[in-house]
């Protein structure tokens, strides 16, 4: 899979120099902000205190509270998208298409995991959430696992039912909430990949990309 089949994350026009300098530092601001409250208590307001600024050029620079807690996801859903572009197996090329399909959730499951007071906080917010060009490239990225494992039948819709255990609100309900380990979810993730697959999924139950 070429990065030409994907829908890119973030597609923007490059930046000048000093919008570039200023966008770092709001979200340097809202970074620090979220380490400390929390994500959900982090408002515009907080960000542009916090940064020094007017609440206008916050809105200006991201839109609106959804497009700050994309913009802070933005540089760790790169990394995923490229580690599964062109970096090495089994997350990248060059492995069976199940164990890259494992090692996609499992990585998944490490974001949600570091990130995920603010993956959860963006898709409260988010009024496209469904639309999310990040998802977009999840589910095109399982999509051709799904049809590489040879799941012909339904690929796109059995590939929205497979992300859909991996909605940060969720795993962080689960294991917050309900007081089931990550490690159990996605263990239960990846057997669930199994069953969809079927036979044509042979990597070992172990086979972590961690």
């Amino acid at each position: 899979m070429t990065s030409e089949l994907l829908p890119q994350i973030g597609a923007t026009p490059p930046e000048r120099g000093d919008a570039a300098r200023n966008r770092a530092l709001l979200l340097d601001a809202a970074a620090h902000l979220v380490a400390e409250l929390g994500a959900d208590a982090v408002t515009m307001d907080a960000v542009a205190c916090r940064a020094g600024v007017g609440k206008g050029t916050v809105f200006r620079r991201f839109g609106s509270r959804a497009g700050l807690m994309r913009s802070l996801l933005d540089h760790s859903e790169r990394e995923i998208q490229h580690g599964f572009i062109f970096g090495p197996p089994p997350l990248g090329p060059g492995a069976p298409p199940c164990e890259r399909l494992l090692a996609y959730g499992r990585a998944r499951f490490g974001q949600i995991g570091v990130e995920g007071e603010i993956l959860r906080a963006s898709e409260r917010v988010a009024d496209d959430r469904f639309g999310a060009p990040a998802r977009a490239v999840a589910l095109t990225h399982i999509t051709a696992l799904l049809r590489e494992c040879g799941v012909d039948s339904d690929a796109a819709l059995l590939a929205e039912a497979l992300y859909a255990p991996l909605d940060a609100s969720l795993v962080m309900h689960q294991t917050r909430e309900r007081g089931i380990a990550l490690e159990r979810l996605e263990a239960a993730w990846c057997e669930l990949v199994r069953r969809v697959v079927h036979s044509g999924c042979t990597a070992p139950a172990d086979a972590h990309a961690h």
